[in-house]
């Protein structure tokens, strides 16, 4: 992406704490996002990946205040959605229109008891942007062709509908308000394979067309590295690694980032052979009680006495790349 396009979203050292108490005298909290910042350009996606429990979903989803931040900086399009240091929030009625959703469980995301056409119509009723029935109706069409599904569809259930198709009712309801920037929640990961390359196709044709700005959050690297401008990698709720897409799969820096790359499928069995795998041993610390000092230290083949002790500073290390580790 070119420096001079515009920012569209800033987050600037977001927190997210779960509070897990079991009694009022010893506070305990699950640390799901912990000093989070970086900036995604308009009409840019930026891919997250991570091992579960690192606090991808968790970031996306407070970025659009489904759930409040603990601390932090939210600043979509120049205005603040979220400010710790205010004595009142924004209203988020008129941000939903701008900033949408695509959820993991596409039949979980999915009222059973609607039908299709009234799940896509929803946001158009709450926002009040239909002047008749024949107007909804029309919407209703337009946004259920755009995504590969056809009109006589709209009067069934989801139920009755595929994974994919599901997936793709949820897309449709994501777009029914016009929105600019969309969080791609893992959309991918519950489908087939041959769906899914059908899927991330039309989220990029939909880009291509609409100027879509996406956050794009997968498991899978090779996806992210195909879909994404450029790539974040969050371990245990914090940005360890962010770069040019290209970039961070050319020349990782950070640990971690290596091994999750290291771990990604090569078609040739030859060169397959002969790459290094890197397996990481021990298990992801609790984010109830994350470690001190670097919180990939327990894991890392490379830590140092400092590492145990003092948090690396998120910094930029290259032009465009950023990374939170002692040793570079």
């Amino acid at each position: 992406m070119k420096n001079e396009e515009k920012t569209l979203l800033r987050i600037e050292h977001l927190v997210k704490r779960f509070d897990v108490s079991t009694n009022a005298f010893q506070k305990e909290y699950v640390h799901a996002v912990e000093d989070v910042s970086f900036e995604i350009k308009k009409g840019e996606t930026l891919g997250l990946v991570g091992e579960s429990g690192c606090g991808k979903t968790t970031l996306g989803r407070t970025i659009l205040r489904l759930y409040e931040p603990t601390a932090g900086k939210i600043i979509y399009d120049g205005q603040t959605v979220f400010d710790k240091a205010a004595s009142r929030q924004p209203d988020m009625f008129d941000f939903r229109k701008k900033m949408q959703m695509i959820f993991q469980d596409p039949s979980a995301s999915l009222d059973p008891r609607m039908t299709v056409g009234d799940i896509i119509a929803e946001p158009l009723d709450v926002h009040g942007l239909c002047n008749s029935k024949k107007e909804r109706t029309e919407r209703i069409h337009q946004l259920i062709e755009r995504v590969g599904l056809t009109q006589e569809q709209a009067n069934r259930y989801p139920h009755e509908f595929s994974g994919g198709q599901q997936q793709r009712v949820g897309i449709a309801r994501a777009l029914a308000v016009g929105p600019e920037f969309i969080v791609c929640d893992e959309p991918i990961s519950a489908l087939d394979v041959s769906i899914q390359s059908q899927i991330v196709n039309m989220l990029e044709d939909m880009q291509a067309e609409m100027g879509l700005t996406y956050l794009f959050i997968a498991h899978d690297i090779s996806v992210v590295r195909h879909i994404s401008n450029r790539i974040g990698v969050m371990y245990l709720g914090s940005m360890v690694e962010l770069a040019e897409s290209f970039e961070l799969n050319k020349n990782p820096i950070h640990p971690y980032t290596k091994t999750l790359l290291s771990a990604v499928p090569i078609p040739d069995p030859k060169k397959s052979r002969q790459r290094e795998r890197i397996v990481l041993e021990g298990d992801i610390p609790s984010p109830v009680n994350p470690p001190s000092g670097c919180k990939f230290h327990t894991r890392c083949p490379y830590k140092t006495k400092r590492c145990e002790e003092e948090t690396p500073a998120f910094r930029e290390v290259e032009p465009g790349h950023y990374a939170a580790c002692h040793l570079i």
